[in-house]
């Protein structure tokens, strides 16, 4: 199972992020346990200068706007 974290918080484009994530882990098959975190201090601790963020497995791969769908899939199934 991976564990994701969706860093925002809470705006719209946090939500989308989140979705996404959910809906590309249910098309790949692939178990996710996605938790949102809307910390400010927490999001800053971990690297987010610009959200949403998106960390797999401990390891940010994306910030600032919605992830492409494809990098997304890739994150993932790494």
């Amino acid at each position: 199972m991976k564990n994701v974290k969706v860093y925002g918080p809470g705006c719209k484009r946090c939500e989308a992020t989140e979705k996404m994530v959910k809906e590309a882990a249910a098309r790949l098959g692939i178990e996710v346990d996605v938790e949102k975190v809307t910390d400010q201090k927490s999001i800053a601790m971990a690297g987010v200068m610009s959200t949403p963020g998106i960390a797999v497995d401990g390891k940010l791969v994306h910030t600032g706007g919605l992830p492409d769908e494809g990098k997304l899939d890739g994150w993932l199934s790494a």
